[in-house]
């Protein structure tokens, strides 16, 4: 700790409080010690006028007579300081007393066995008669006890002797500050001037040989050393200033040398530039050319696995031949194979016009295209590529949109974000997708995943070359040039592209694209988005939606519900998921877990029951808290039944059997 203050203030305050520790300790060691022999002196003496009293009340209590009893303690009247005395009998009653002018006439029970007690500013002794080896009595005195005055009194005298000591003490110490604080505030005032005015022949006057004697010695042979230095550096000064004119007259030699070079120069500068441009041109064409062909091999590479995968999968699934797979399945599986060969004999028709991305002259064919039809397609290819990692998909169940765009093209970026979405999402994910109209009649469509997400510092490279999406080398299969080409494609078509992504919880791609008039439900594609590609829904068959974050508690929940052909099962893992499928799926029952990662059972059940498409849905309360003040508070926020775990499986299918039951 640094003590603020000059010097002077320091010295004084060391003195001041060096003299105030001292005479506090001494007057205090006196004090304590006059007050204990007081206080033994005066027990003393009342122990021995006790004493007297019962040696003269002996005959007075051997013949019960307490008129000589009290004329012996009346005799206690020539000591003012005595206020009441008594005589008590062998019995423990009141013989005779005194009681001074003024004082308490009330006494003690007698006590056992002599003894000395303070009470208040009064001094009660106790001491016993014995006669002949025996108690005849005992004699109490109570004075009035003064330690307390006498410790006022000496605290006044104390506080006067303090202050004298200290009155000493700074008078003592402003004379020796005159000794010990003159030099050095010479050497300081010294000081100051020096850096002032840069004099370095000024010094410091010694006039002591201790040891701020020597830090003046000392403070001057600095001085002197540096007035030294000074004086070689400026006489260094001169001697440079006299180099430099020497070598400014070289120099102008030099430069008039220079001079005539430098037409020479010029003439070889001008045929060089010339061949040094044509040379770039010639250079520029060949790394754009290299590029353009790296960058169309790597997009290439990117592209042709997605159809490839699903022809190479579906194919050996046929090869397999498996005899549990039935002739629909198989059906199925060539309707993929169908789609993906179409999507990939697409690609490599436009093989030339991609190879032309990089130059800006790829043709587009720029059109009012459906995407409910885009969308469709995309389903049918994508959703194979999640099954082997247990990911959903949510697709609008109804988008009545219609872009201007191409429709191959479109079908590509769609495809890219969405092998994307399932590349880099979890085991057990979910891939939503949407599209809306947005506020300047341009229509989004957006995949959003629940992967790990992405840092504002990978956000900001996304779209740049051979970025993917944030991986390591090796972790994740892929050229990093697909978004690339993605982002070329879409502003081609007079689009956007953008993303948002929390860290933790995924990210959501999105591409707006101006909109067309729309598109008439009549054309050749369906309705209705399928809410699963390769199942045909039984309208006997109700859907149930659990939410639950769990792997453990999800997978009893299926085999639950997997005894009953009547029920279909459908999962999210967090809150957020669930109330985006219950909109998109809108299930006959959801199963809500109450403690979910980011939005509670609590929170999405509100938001499922204020919204008009979900309001009539039951939710059913499915969660470890079996506290009964929390299961009274879920049945008042409106959840349709609160079932505990562990769970019992008859409680559940009452439940759910019971919300099955309630009308539409």
């Amino acid at each position: 700790m640094m003590f603020r203050g000059s010097l002077k203030r320091k010295l004084l305050g060391v003195v001041l409080l060096t003299t105030l520790v001292a005479v506090v300790v001494a007057l205090g060691a006196m004090i304590a010690y006059d007050l204990r022999a007081y206080h033994r002196g005066w027990v003393d003496d009342l122990n021995a006028q006790a004493e007297l009293l019962g040696r003269t009340t002996v005959p007075a209590l051997e013949f019960d007579d307490a008129r000589v009893a009290r004329e012996n303690l009346n005799l206690l009247r020539l000591q003012p300081r005595i206020r009441a005395a008594a005589v008590y009998a062998p019995d423990g009653s009141v013989f005779a007393t005194y009681v001074a002018d003024g004082a308490a006439a009330s006494f003690p029970k007698m006590p056992p066995h002599d003894s000395v007690e303070v009470e208040m500013r009064d001094l009660w002794v106790f001491k016993q008669i014995v006669d002949r080896g025996r108690v005849v009595g005992v004699v109490h005195l109570r004075a009035r006890y003064e330690l307390y005055d006498r410790v006022v009194s000496y605290a006044g005298i104390a506080f006067l002797v303090a202050l004298v000591a200290m009155l000493v003490a700074l008078f003592v110490s402003t004379w020796l500050q005159k000794i010990v604080t003159r030099p050095i505030l010479d050497i300081e005032a010294v000081a100051r001037e020096v850096v002032a005015q840069g004099d370095y022949s000024r010094r410091a006057v010694r006039i002591s040989a201790d040891e701020v004697g020597s830090l003046a010695e000392a403070f001057n042979n600095m001085l002197r050393e540096i007035e030294r230095r000074t004086e070689a550096l400026e006489a260094s000064n001169i001697e440079k200033a006299r180099e430099v004119e020497e070598r400014r007259a070289v120099e102008q030699e030099v430069l008039r040398l220079n001079s005539e070079l430098e037409q020479r120069v010029l003439q070889r500068t001008a045929q060089l530039e010339t061949s040094n441009r044509e040379l770039a041109v010639a250079t520029d064409t060949a790394e754009r050319a290299n590029r353009a062909k790296s960058d169309f091999l790597s997009s290439m590479s990117h592209e042709l696995r997605t159809p490839l995968n699903a022809i190479i999968g579906f194919g050996q699934l046929l090869e397999a031949n498996n005899p549990q797979t039935t002739e629909e399945q198989k059906r199925s599986y060539t309707e993929y194979i169908l789609k993906a060969g179409k999507h990939l004999l697409a690609l490599i028709n436009e093989v030339l016009n991609l190879a032309r991305i990089e130059s800006g002259a790829v043709s587009l064919s720029l059109e009012p295209v459906s995407l409910m039809e885009v969308l469709a397609d995309c389903r049918t290819i994508i959703e194979p590529l999640g099954k082997p990692h247990s990911i959903r998909f949510s697709f609008p169940p109804h988008c009545g949109f219609g872009v201007v765009a191409d429709r191959t093209r479109l079908k590509q970026v769609l495809l890219n974000l969405l092998s994307n979405a399932v590349k880099y999402n979890r085991e057990g994910g979910v891939v939503v997708v949407d599209c809306r109209l947005t506020q300047d009649a341009r229509v989004r469509i957006s995949v959003q995943d629940t992967g790990a997400g992405l840092r504002e510092e990978q956000l900001a490279a996304l779209f740049q070359a051979f970025n993917r999406l944030g991986q390591e080398a090796g972790t994740e299969e892929g050229t990093g040039i697909g978004l690339v080409v993605t982002k070329r494609l879409v502003e081609l078509m007079k689009g956007t592209i953008g993303a948002d992504s929390t860290p933790g919880l995924g990210s959501v791609f999105w591409v707006e694209l101006p909109s067309a008039a729309s598109i008439s439900a009549s054309l050749d594609a369906p309705a209705e988005l399928p809410v699963v590609a390769s199942d045909h829904r039984d309208e006997s068959v109700r859907t149930v939606l659990c939410i639950e974050d769990n792997p453990a508690s999800l997978k009893l929940v299926e085999e639950i519900l997997r005894l009953r052909s009547d029920l279909r099962l459908l999962s999210a893992p967090d809150g957020r998921l669930g109330v985006a499928l219950t909109r998109a799926h809108r299930p006959d029952v959801v199963l809500m877990d109450i403690n979910l990662p980011g939005m509670s059972g609590r929170d999405a059940q509100v938001i499922l029951r204020n919204d008009p498409r979900t309001t009539d849905i039951p939710v059913i309360a499915l969660t470890a808290d079996a506290m009964p003040e929390a299961v009274s508070r879920g049945l008042a926020a409106g959840f349709f039944r609160y079932v505990t775990k562990p769970i019992n499986v008859a409680d559940l299918t009452n439940a759910i059997d019971a919300a099955l039951k309630m009308p539409p």
